[in-house]
């Protein structure tokens, strides 16, 4: 586990930049420039929608994280109370468990760190336009061995219509080695130019998207397995429609997922945007405690 001060605040959204060394700060330009990703891969993502396989994390660090995981499994944790939202299983059913959370970075120093990542931050602000990123949400996953539920299929931004512009971006995460047999995520390539669906359950019916679809959609649905070693990242944009099914391995599939948006981005609603979050007035800009600067620009 990376060393960290012996006191940190209760609620680590007060501090607006790492509070311990599990991930280093790049000292110059070209070192800032090793997290740059390529003139292709950009194509890939803008074509195609998404772009997997982008390391996020050295071994070190995902074993910090799997540790910190393990802790906040437990509904009983003395920070839980600080989650958005905390789903021990968001399915409801004991044969099909998905753990389900939102906030952990307000919790746990890692989990708060990672945002900071500079092997995340270029890449996002890479794709999103060459542009300043700030920090949405977090979440937390985790599909345990033999009985692991699904996550419907979706699109990111129908959850999230109470932000606009629409200027988002999706990372997911591996903290175990993900493959079709355990549950990995599936995107449905080109479906980010499908438009905004409808939103179903997140943890109910897999195939519930089917009833938004118009017939050439669905003739045009055609998932792919993104199948990541640890440690890796998959990057999508916030109408991709992807899902992931159900874990009967006999290994876990845990992962994190960190959701940003450009710079500028308002509130579209006076209601409370997050559980818990001061409200943001209808066509103020997204910024405060919650929601940081995390990439302002290279060095």
């Amino acid at each position: 586990m990376a060393s960290k001060p012996d006191s940190i605040p209760v609620d680590l959204a007060t501090v607006h930049g790492p509070v311990s060394n599990l991930f280093r700060n790049p000292q110059n330009a070209a070192e800032w420039d090793a997290y740059r990703l390529t003139d292709e891969q950009i194509r890939f993502f803008r074509e195609n929608g998404y772009l997997a396989g982008v390391k996020l994390l050295e071994e070190a660090q995902v074993t910090a994280l799997r540790e910190e995981l393990a802790e906040l499994l437990s509904p009983q944790h003395p920070g839980n109370e600080l989650f958005y939202e905390y789903h021990a299983n968001e399915s409801g059913n004991p044969d099909t468990v998905l753990f389900h959370a939102l906030g952990a970075w307000r919790v746990a120093p890692g989990f708060h760190d990672v945002l900071w990542n500079p092997a995340f931050t270029v890449a996002a602000s890479q794709l999103l336009g060459n542009v300043p990123v700030r920090f949405w949400h977090d979440q937390l996953f985790s599909k345990p061995a033999h009985h692991g539920g699904v996550v419907s299929w979706h699109q990111d931004y129908s959850y999230w219509t109470r932000t606009r512009p629409m200027a988002h971006l999706t990372a997911w995460t591996g903290l175990d080695d993900a493959d079709v047999s355990n549950g990995c995520l599936y995107y449905v390539p080109g479906s980010h130019r499908w438009g905004l669906l409808d939103k179903p359950e997140l943890a109910g019916d897999m195939n519930g998207i089917m009833d938004f679809l118009t017939d050439q959609q669905k003739d045009q649905f055609r998932p792919v397995p993104i199948e990541l070693k640890k440690g890796y990242a998959t990057f999508h944009h916030p109408l991709m429609v992807h899902g992931s099914y159900e874990n009967r391995s006999d290994r876990p599939r845990r992962a994190f997922v960190l959701n940003v948006f450009r710079d500028g981005v308002t509130s579209d609603s006076d209601e409370t945007l997050l559980t818990g979050v001061p409200p943001i007035r209808q066509g103020e800009p997204m910024q405060g405690n919650f929601f940081p600067l995390l990439y302002g620009g290279m060095g």
